[in-house]
């Protein structure tokens, strides 16, 4: 940084840190007055000469004329510009110091400006349709480097999202959802709408088959199982070969009926099974009875400690395979992520419909921001200035455009002299002298 010294109204200095932008432009604004400064005492030098002379030598006098007149000029351009940023020679003149003083109104015209001219729906639409941000965009997103860094921030944002979410907050939310959403409906109608059409598409005769087919590799596995339940439970004064004989009988039989069901699907125990189900499926519908039972089970299942730790596990599972997947550049979510990004930016690039919609969409967001927040937005600028020191904003204004001004007072100078000369000479011609 590098310091400047500015006056504050008394002879007192104070030092002001400026950017080296700043400072590169304080010492081109030096030179200018510099430059400025040297003109009119070049004219101060050449006045005072051809006035001393002119006696001697005639034509000395339109020379003084000039001088006059430049000196004239690049004095009175010298106060204008002065008079902008402070009071000129430290005397608090009328209407000088300008910029000082009205400091606030200065921001709140240059806000209204801005909103006026700037922050209006057309002039962005317009401004935006020219742009065509959609297919610009999506040429860089088909980059690798532009879906990469996309990625990147994503992660960033992802992680730093992480850092200031709080866990027992997030699981909060997570449990007033499953309560609201889950929990609070009914499951009965929905889970026996869900069952009918199931089972009137047929789907459940798998499974059926399935049990069956266990059912058939059981019997056939446990002879000993089934005949001793058999002769377990007969009276003691059977004899052991009638209970041999009843057991293998109930085993054959049994082993007859499972083959049966197993190989006709049109079976009644199939169709007893596809009854008690249909029955089912619209008594969790219908019947306040068995809907009182479901919500029961439902509140057994699903009680408080196993709705806490649903969302605990839940939350603690999301945000593990998210961090884990963010913070690895090889995860295959980060791939499939940056591979979208790719295929998305090649698809506004090729697809004129897609790009057209993007850029729509973009115009109207911006047509709204513009609409609904435009003086909120212009209002920094007149929050921004009303904020700063009125010297530091003279400042401010004076390295920014003090430079140019600074060509007022040299062509304040050369048209003062040409001025000078010019009624000179005709008050010379008509009057003579």
């Amino acid at each position: 940084m590098v310091t400047l010294n500015r006056p504050t109204g008394t002879a007192t200095r104070r030092q002001v840190e400026l950017s080296p932008a700043d400072a590169e432009r304080a010492a081109a604004l030096r030179s200018m007055k510099t430059l400025a400064l040297s003109l009119l005492i070049a004219m101060a030098v050449v006045f005072a000469i051809a006035f001393a002379l002119q006696e001697r030598v005639t034509w000395l006098q339109y020379v003084r004329a000039a001088a006059e007149g430049g000196m004239v000029g690049a004095l009175a351009d010298w106060f204008a510009v002065t008079a902008l940023f402070r009071h000129p020679m430290g005397l608090k003149i009328p209407h000088t110091a300008i910029i000082p003083r009205r400091k606030d109104q200065i921001g709140a015209a240059l806000s209204g400006f801005v909103e006026d001219n700037f922050l209006s729906a057309p002039v962005v639409r317009a401004k935006l349709d020219s742009a065509d941000i959609a297919r610009k965009a999506g040429a860089w997103l088909a980059t690798p480097a532009g879906a990469e860094r996309i990625a990147k921030e994503g992660s960033a944002a992802i992680r730093g999202a992480f850092t200031v979410l709080n866990d027992d907050d997030v699981q909060a939310v997570i449990e007033g959802l499953v309560r609201k959403h889950l929990l609070a409906p009914p499951w009965g109608p929905p889970i026996g709408r869900l069952a009918e059409r199931v089972f009137d598409a047929g789907h459940h005769h798998r499974l059926v088959d399935l049990l069956v087919d266990r059912a058939a590799d059981w019997v056939a596995a446990n002879y000993d199982t089934v005949t001793h339940l058999v002769t377990d439970r007969s009276p003691t004064w059977v004899p052991n070969f009638a209970n041999e004989l009843v057991g293998d009988k109930v085993y054959i039989e049994l082993s007859k009926f499972v083959a049966a069901v197993q190989s006709d699907p049109n079976h009644q125990v199939r169709k007893s099974i596809d009854k008690y189900l249909n029955d089912l499926a619209r008594d969790l519908q219908f019947d306040p009875a068995m809907i009182a039972r479901a919500e029961t089970i439902k509140a057994q299942v699903l009680g408080d400690p196993e709705v806490r730790d649903l969302a605990r596990r839940t939350w603690t599972t999301i945000k593990h395979a998210l961090l884990d997947a963010v913070n690895d550049p090889h995860s295959e979510l980060y791939r499939r992520f940056t591979t979208a990004i790719r295929d998305f930016g090649s698809r506004l690039v090729s697809e004129d419909e897609l790009a057209g919609k993007v850029n729509a969409w973009i115009g109207d967001a911006a047509s709204y921001a513009v609409s609904t927040y435009r003086s909120d937005i212009a209002g920094v600028i007149e929050d921004t200035i009303a904020r700063w020191d009125a010297e530091e904003t003279s400042q401010k204004i004076e390295l920014q455009v003090g430079r140019d001004l600074q060509y007022i007072r040299l062509n304040g100078t050369v048209v003062g002299a040409l001025a000078g000369l010019l009624i000179f000479t005709v008050a010379h011609a008509v009057f003579g002298g």
